[in-house]
């Protein structure tokens, strides 16, 4: 999701809000009915995708009509989407005994397999993995293969430059942070009915701002995202274990993600540096 903003030129720090709302899309639909598990869980998930979209339509569309900075718009979104969760789930899902959190959610409406679980010796991996990678793909087919992408990286690249080529600007900003709200919209269901047993209220997912070192690492790129994901992934989730099984703290880790972003962010900067020392170099 913020990958995909970062490469049409826009910072969608939203993603956290965008995924809160699938999530609650998707727990809102588990918990009222009972359809069969295939529909309900593609049903829940294709819900998460519309919310997370509409989510991220909002700034979007502020951004094309009215010009708002696109990172206050989401920051606002973010909380919005807080606050209408903590309203909603006391009040329409509240749980059998506390009201910071939902009904359980039944295990034919979770995205779990206990197939997949044992694979992989009990981890919360659940059918989320393969809404990653069939992501990963349609967004790499749209980004290098289709006449939306090439205009939509043509937007983010230079905007003026769109806009005197023929390109409708304003249109392909909100069809950007429609798009990248969908993505994390689908990271809201895997979290909220594929990890958690049910929806807490009064937290915003970390996932989201996790996307922006990830998104960084990975250049942008589809594929690059995928492998940076998974490598966070494996640090955050090891940092638990570190100190228990090898003593060794597991601030250790955070440490290590800090310096990953650091050289990330400023790898421009060294990239010149090292030029200048080249070219100075070559002329004496």
């Amino acid at each position: 999701s913020v990958a995909f903003a970062f490469k049409t030129g826009l910072f969608n720090i939203g993603a956290s809000g965008q995924m809160l709302i699938g999530g609650f899309c998707a727990t809102a639909l588990v918990l009222s009915v009972s359809w069969p598990r295939p529909i309900l869980l593609t049903s829940a998930v294709l819900l998460a995708l519309l919310g997370g979209a509409l989510w991220g339509t909002i700034p979007g569309a502020l951004k094309a009509r009215f010009n708002v900075n696109e990172v206050v718009a989401t920051i606002m979104t973010n909380w919005i989407a807080y606050w209408l969760v903590y309203y909603a789930v006391p009040a329409y899902f509240k749980g059998e005994f506390l009201e910071t959190e939902s009904r359980k959610i039944p295990d034919a409406a979770s995205l779990r397999v206990p197939g997949l679980s044992n694979f992989f010796h009990g981890s919360f991996i659940n059918l989320g993995i393969f809404i990653a990678i069939a992501a990963v793909i349609i967004i790499a087919y749209i980004l290098n293969r289709t006449t939306m992408g090439y205009e939509l990286k043509a937007v983010g690249l230079n905007r003026y430059a769109a806009e005197y080529a023929g390109i409708n600007v304003n249109r392909n900003i909100i069809l950007s942070m429609t798009i990248a709200g969908a993505l994390a919209g689908l990271a809201g269901a895997t979290v909220y009915i594929g990890n958690a047993s049910n929806m807490q209220i009064g937290v915003l997912p970390s996932a989201g701002m996790d996307g922006i070192a990830v998104s960084l690492l990975a250049v942008n790129s589809p594929v690059g995202v995928l492998f940076s994901a998974i490598f966070f992934g494996i640090l955050n989730s090891g940092k638990g274990f570190m100190n228990a099984m090898t003593k060794i703290p597991p601030e250790i880790a955070d440490t290590i993600i800090a310096t990953v972003i650091y050289f990330a962010a400023t790898s421009v900067m060294i990239e010149r540096a090292l030029d200048w020392f080249k070219h100075r170099k070559e002329r004496v």
